[in-house]
């Protein structure tokens, strides 16, 4: 994350640290529900929908080189059987905890002249911005990896009929009779066969007739 990005402070997902100060050891507890982001999990798999309610418990705690974070976030899924393909729901729960740097310290907490020099360090830290933290890229890992990557309404789901597409929970009983396909072209001879003989057996039975009622 950048270091130099402006985050407002009336978002949801961004916390004000300033009055837990810069004292290390300092602790704050924040307990609130905010609206999910957009694309809140796994895309076109399952996630929490745009919109919905995100509890969040977090703790932030002082420390020399920044605030540490950690808390869990709890919220409802939906998404979409793997098996059967009918709608599901399913509550989340994601634990997280994540060190937001100052800008103007190194790992020991010692503060640098000129912070962000090293581009490749930064790219992979988080960092508290004029006081400011922002949650969202923290949770969206989080849940990522809280969410099955392939869900089921239920354990036990049978899932699909794979000669008809019927769902098999609904009918336990569900089956198709098997044909050996070695077979199938024999079994539409003899049918074509008897087929013939019933024709000729009528026929035949039809020329006796005519010939009595002469």
């Amino acid at each position: 994350m950048a270091h130099n990005a402006r985050l407002d402070h009336r978002n949801p997902l961004v916390l004000d640290t300033h009055e837990l100060g810069r004292r290390p050891g300092a602790l704050q507890r924040l307990t609130r529900t905010v609206p999910a982001p957009k694309d809140f999990g796994l895309k076109g798999v399952i996630g929490v929908p745009e919109g919905a309610p995100v509890e969040l418990d977090v703790r932030l705690e002082s420390v020399m080189e920044g605030v540490l974070v950690t808390g869990t976030a709890r919220a409802r899924a939906e998404g979409e059987c793997v098996r059967c393909l009918e709608p599901l729901q399913l509550d989340v729960e994601a634990d997280f905890q994540e060190m937001f740097s100052y800008p103007d310290a190194d790992d020991r907490g010692r503060v640098i002249a000129e912070p962000g020099d090293d581009a490749e360090d930064d790219e992979d830290r988080l960092f508290v911005e004029d006081g400011l933290i922002d949650l969202e890229p923290l949770l969206r890992d989080a849940v990522v990896l809280a969410l099955p990557m392939q869900p089921v309404c239920q354990e036990d789901c049978p899932g699909l009929c794979s000669e008809c597409g019927a769902r098999l929970a609904d009918d336990p009983d569900h089956h198709h009779d098997a044909v050996d396909i070695r077979w199938a072209a024999l079994q539409g001879l003899a049918d074509t066969i008897r087929d013939g003989e019933k024709d000729e057996i009528s026929g035949a039975d039809a020329g006796a007739d005519e010939k009595q009622e002469k």
